[in-house]
């Protein structure tokens, strides 16, 4: 069973926990609408993306 030689230290187990973080997600103001949607993704309730209908929305 592997063992480690020395204990690592509270700085370098910090360091190498920098990329854990979340990151906070981009919204932006729907060109059509001017309801706030994620970048790159289909507006699920219009189902419109970069200006196009993508999605049929039933009513």
């Amino acid at each position: 069973m592997a063992v480690p030689k020395k204990k690592t230290s509270k700085s370098a187990r910090n360091m190498r926990r920098s990329h854990h973080a979340l990151k906070a997600v981009n919204w932006v103001e729907d060109a059509t609408t001017g309801e706030p949607v994620r970048r790159h993704h289909v507006d699920l309730s219009t189902g419109m993306y970069k200006g196009r209908q993508v999605i049929d929305i039933k009513e």
